[in-house]
């Protein structure tokens, strides 16, 4: 491909959250949209007007004609594995939405089909891409993973009402746990690493309380419920490394760290962009930028299909935890 051309990329889906945090940054990102693919032929002509591209209701058709060199898709999660799958097989890269799948094992047979074709498989996972989040595991790995001691985060949002749809797996009666807070659950895993143990408790899918042993022996609590608001965001990250070295993160956006017990870096931005508005704050601008830089250059992305997967891993174990009582060994399949 030559260095002069942009990524042709095509998306399936025109809803809501892919038209406010998808469809915008593809240009920012250095990509040229070139196919909208919607059941619904109104939003996928109405976002082909706004955004560029040709519109199509079929996926394999808009495939055949435009060729693209990447493909986005952003429609419900049950359907991310299925057509995820399809698309790596027609010799296509993909970007799904999170989660990757509806179970670990779906997400698993993905990583073996991206292994088999050799396409890179990627993940919304947005979290790993947040400005705030990218300098702290890079602060991390500063660090021996024997110094790693403590990683808490606190999340709150307003009661979760996606509930209509029917997901499969855990989704069928923890749906905010795998459609929302496994944002969340993939972070821990990012910043930390492997996960060996999992205890939780919870109340219904509305609160957890989630004590995590890594596999490098360090520990971790994840705490999240539903009382709060979408409109004012609760994420507290607490990040402890032996020695008087400690990093806060509040909102994705400001952040205080200490070196050898002594202030070393201060952020507090002028605006209040946590919220949304800020792709390069919730990572919805990086993320894309890295997908699409991955299809100019080659390589991999942070959110591969492979650590998305154990991210699924993790999740259904905080799940059978919850379900079950009891401490949860998390086990990693080879892929």
């Amino acid at each position: 491909m030559s260095e002069a051309r942009d990524p042709r990329v095509c998306i399936v889906g025109a809803g809501n959250l892919s038209s406010s945090k998808i469809y915008p940054y593809i240009g920012l990102a250095g990509g040229e949209l070139v196919g909208v693919c919607d059941l619904d032929q109104a939003k996928a002509q109405r976002n082909a007007r706004r955004f560029g591209g040709e519109p199509f209701a079929d996926l394999d058709t808009m495939l055949d004609k435009v060729k693209p060199d990447g493909v986005i898709i952003c429609i419900g999660p049950r359907a991310h594995a299925e057509l995820g799958m399809h698309v790596m097989q027609r010799g296509y890269p993909v970007y799904t939405e999170k989660p990757p799948a509806v179970t670990a094992a779906d997400a698993l047979a993905v990583a073996r089909v991206a292994k088999q074709t050799g396409m890179l498989c990627t993940t919304a996972f947005k979290k790993r891409y947040a400005q705030v989040y990218q300098d702290a595991r890079q602060w991390i790995d500063g660090f021996t993973p024997q110094q790693r001691l403590s990683l808490g985060m606190t999340r709150g949002s307003a009661s979760y009402q996606n509930k209509m749809n029917h997901y499969g797996g855990i989704g069928d009666h923890r749906p905010a746990l795998l459609d929302f807070e496994v944002h969340a659950v993939d972070l821990m895993a990012y910043l930390f690493g492997d996960v060996k143990r999992v205890f939780c408790f919870a109340r219904g899918d509305r609160a957890y309380a989630v004590s995590l042993e890594y596999a490098c022996g360090a520990v971790g609590t994840l705490n999240y419920c539903d009382g709060r608001s979408f409109h004012v965001p609760t994420e507290e990250v607490e990040i402890t490394i032996d020695g008087g070295n400690w990093l806060t993160i509040h909102n994705s956006c400001q952040w205080r760290l200490v070196r050898n017990g002594q202030p070393a870096g201060w952020r507090e931005p002028p605006m209040f962009a946590s919220s949304g508005d800020s792709g390069r704050d919730t990572g919805h601008g990086t993320e894309l930028a890295e997908f699409v830089r991955v299809l100019r250059e080659g390589g991999t992305t942070r959110s591969n299909i492979f650590e998305s997967y154990k991210s699924m891993v993790l999740l259904e174990a905080i799940a059978t935890a919850a379900d079950s009582g009891a401490v949860v060994d998390v086990h990693y399949e080879e892929v």
